[in-house]
Order: C-alpha cells, then structure tokens, then sequence
C-alpha cells in the first residue's frame, strides 16, 4: 500500500498534540470573574484526585498544577482508544497588587477547582469626605469608611 506524505496533516498533528484541541486541551480550562470583593477562578480538572492539585503563590504569582493519571488496567486487557489526556498541567496566574494572595481559598468538588482570591483592603472603594472653605472639616457619620479633608 502506497501513501502519500502530507506535510500538513504532520504540522496539524504536532500542533494538535502541543496546543490541545477543543476535546482534548493541553492545558486546563479556566473561567475567572468578580463576585462582590473578591475573584473567583474556575478550573476544570475531571478525573484530577485532590492529593494530585499543588497551588503555590510566590511574589504575586499563583501556579497550579495538576496531575492525571492513566488508569490502571488488568493484566490481559488492551486499550482500544486513549483520548483523555493525562500527565502534569499547569498554569500561571499574575495576581495584581490589588488581591491578597495571603486570603486565597480553593475548594475542590465534582471535578472543578474553585479558588476566591479577595481584593486587598486598600483596593477597596472608599468614601472621602470634602472640607468646607471655613477651614471646619466635615465628617460624613453615616460612612464607615470616611476621610476627613481640610480645604
């Protein structure tokens, strides 16, 4: 049987295994938001245990990592088709200066990695209150979170 190379096919087929393709990626998937005062990042890892999850931060830089194993199969059984992928993924996260990397919380359930980084304290929006031109400040009681500024 004669088959003709096709240089593209090769080129797509390298590209599918580094990159990942939309049912087998090569990298996690992830889903990031703000809820209220804090960002919630999503990650979806099925068949990911969680003894298998390592999340560290280091200066502002938060990496997950996951690993997924092949599954163990008995002796005298042959695999048919393999398109999970399995080995160690990672990925990076570049945390602002406006997140407290120290007040992150990851849960793990149903296969999804959810982590909640809250927003720094002094990222928060605040009230400040304006001075009148007699030089008496004015303080706004009914704000928690007030300053008070002479004009």
């Amino acid at each position: 049987m004669l088959m003709r190379t096709d240089p593209f096919r090769e080129l797509d087929r390298l590209t599918h295994h580094v990159f990942g393709t939309w049912s087998k990626p090569a990298t996690m998937p992830m889903d990031a938001y703000r809820q209220g005062d804090e960002f919630v990042v999503v990650f979806d890892l099925p068949g990911v245990s969680p003894e298998a999850i390592d999340l560290d931060v280091e200066r502002n830089v938060l990496t997950v990592k996951a690993e997924r194993r092949p599954v163990e199969v008995a002796d005298g059984v042959q695999t048919q088709i393999s398109e999970r992928p399995h080995g160690v993924f990672s990925r990076q996260l570049f945390l602002g200066d406006t997140l407290d990397a120290d007040g992150i919380r990851a849960d793990y359930a149903d296969g999804v990695l959810t982590l909640r980084v809250p927003v720094a304290a002094r990222a928060k929006p605040r009230k400040i209150a304006v001075g009148r031109h007699d030089g008496t400040p004015r303080v706004d009681p009914g704000s928690e979170n007030h300053r008070q500024i002479d004009a």
